[in-house]
């Protein structure tokens, strides 16, 4: 009795081993696509192994589309034409595409779309000027307690060409539990002018992966790749006046806006909110403030919600947003430019338009 136990058992096994092996090949053989060819804006193709999302297969190409999350579906950053083999639209991508899009129908999200066949999609023209850099951390300023100013030399003979307001695509090394690289975005904070180097300010974020990487294992010497640059974020060649409003490390493509503006020079009025809770958390205040003695018209503005009794702090408190009545002139002639948290930028947008700032001259760099 006992041994036809075992010969069932065995039996039972080796069926268990058999389905497994041919879950296996299976699973193998469904997702093996081949060589799908992405045709792109009609004029150029490249020949990917298929499987993969759309955003990697093009990274793979050294065809790099804006992705803030690094490819986790979750900024929405990575949209595209795609007019055909791109598959039906999925719950992923809706939440992040607009009435217009999604009655456009073609507008996709690249890292939620699997590449399994051949494709034709529609890109921007300024990808293609996008590069993968390879640079060397060169100096580490630590501005507060939680926010760091890191400078990275590109490797010799490599320029990057950017606008004042754009961001790269930092890339980390594995740590700790973390097995794989990781991209995540940041808004350059370094002159144009420097272009054989440049600097992002990054804020520590608990149990980010790159923040984390970032603020405890980074160290001067480490070898980076870096990818950009990317964004529309820039000041609009117009004699308007200028409101910009930050927060964080929100400052550090208004810092890069202001730097080149300091090469280029300027006579439009601008007013700068830097909104922090307390004295701790404000840093960079000389450097902007320097500003005012370069600009016939400038004035920096930090303003505390949460000022501490031991700041004796004796400027703006609150929010920024009551003090913007004060500062605008004629609301149809200016310009907003706000870098910051999704919550900041959505209730100083709607201040400034209850001001009279029309909204397609409100332009936000969004750290959602």
């Amino acid at each position: 009795m006992f041994s036809v136990i075992l010969k069932d058992v065995a039996l039972l096994s080796a069926i268990g081993v058999t389905l497994a092996v041919i879950m296996v090949i299976a699973g193998r053989l469904l997702s093996n696509y081949g060589q799908c060819k992405i045709n792109i804006n009609g004029k150029r193709d490249v020949i990917v192994t298929g499987g993969s999302s759309l955003l990697s297969s093009l990274n793979d190409k050294q065809i790099y589309l804006p992705s803030a999350c690094g490819g986790r579906g979750s900024c929405g950053a990575c949209k595209c034409k795609v007019d055909s083999g791109g598959g039906p639209l999925l719950p992923t991508e809706k939440p992040f595409l607009s009435k217009a899009e999604l009655a456009q129908g073609n507008i996709r999200l690249a890292c939620q779309v699997k590449v399994k066949s051949d494709i034709t999609i529609d890109i921007p023209a300024s990808i293609f000027n996008i590069r993968r850099f390879s640079a060397t951390v060169s100096e580490i300023i630590d501005y507060t307690y939680d926010t760091k100013g890191i400078t990275f030399k590109l490797a010799e003979g490599e320029m990057i060409d950017f606008k004042a307001g754009q961001y790269v695509q930092l890339e980390t090394e594995p740590y700790n539990k973390v097995k794989q690289r990781v991209a995540r975005a940041y808004s350059i904070s370094s002159s144009p002018q420097i272009n054989d180097s440049l600097q992002l300010i990054i804020r520590y974020v608990p149990e980010g992966v790159c923040t984390t990487w970032v603020h405890q294992h980074l160290k001067i010497g480490d070898k980076v790749f870096l990818t950009g640059p990317y964004g529309d974020f820039f000041l609009r060649d117009t004699e308007a006046d200028i409101i910009y409003v930050a927060g964080g490390s929100g400052k550090a493509p208004i810092k890069s806006i202001l730097e080149d503006l300091a090469v280029k020079g300027t006579s439009r009025k601008m007013t700068y909110f830097f909104g922090a809770r307390t004295l701790k958390d404000l840093y960079l205040t000389e450097h902007m403030k320097s500003f005012e003695q370069v600009f016939e018209n400038f004035s920096y503005v930090p303003v505390l919600s949460a000022a501490e009794p031991t700041d004796n702090w004796t400027g703006k408190t609150g929010f920024v947003m009551p003090y913007f009545k004060e500062t605008i002139r004629d609301p149809k002639n200016t310009e907003a430019y706000l870098c910051g948290s999704p919550g900041m930028i959505n209730a100083v947008t709607k201040a400034l338009m209850d001001n009279g700032i029309p909204q397609e001259k409100i332009y936000y760099d969004s750290f959602g």
